[in-house]
């Protein structure tokens, strides 16, 4: 992710008054930061997967095609929860005018390709996804915002379980 978040400074909290749950406003705009990148690489992450999903051929199709779908629906689902994580930090969640997402570690690409290299692509994405939530479940960690931590580490072991998954795919 090039040491920045790909989205823009989320600004002062939304609410007049400053949330008082324990957790310092500077940790707040920390997390929530990360978690817009987050965020950001996920809902990228999906779309790259549902095109992926649509264009699948060979001997492969039936199971990644299978795969990918239900991978689509938990990015999605992830995108709302990380979203309303997000909204409780007292941020409003990004938009696309505030996501840089071309910037982040998901690149969509021109090419298609085979199934297993789609396959491999997607395995790629999902561990430069892993190392990000980690570096931020490790910032939410330290800020004391375990709601975060909690939410990071159920999204990295779905993401290394993905990986798996996928490699078992592509297994000589």
């Amino acid at each position: 992710m090039a040491g920045a978040t790909p989205c823009k400074d989320l600004g002062t909290v939304v609410s007049k008054e400053p949330l008082k749950t324990g957790i310092e406003a500077k940790d707040r705009n920390s997390v929530a930061q990360g978690l817009s990148g987050v965020l950001a690489q996920t809902y990228r992450l999906m779309v790259k997967s549902h095109v992926y999903h649509w264009n699948m051929v060979g001997p492969l199709f039936m199971p990644v095609h299978q795969l990918t779908e239900q991978h689509d629906e938990n990015l999605f689902a992830a995108t709302d929860e990380i979203a309303e994580r997000v909204r409780a930090l007292g941020f409003p969640s990004p938009h696309a005018s505030e996501c840089r997402l071309e910037l982040g570690t998901i690149s969509m690409g021109n090419d298609i390709g085979t199934t297993r290299h789609l396959i491999e692509d997607l395995i790629a994405d999902h561990e430069a996804l892993a190392r990000e939530i980690r570096k931020i479940a490790k910032l939410a960690e330290k800020a004391d915002d375990f709601a975060s931590h909690d939410l990071m580490v159920t999204r990295l072991a779905l993401h290394e379980k993905a990986i798996w998954m996928f490699r078992s795919n592509t297994a000589e």
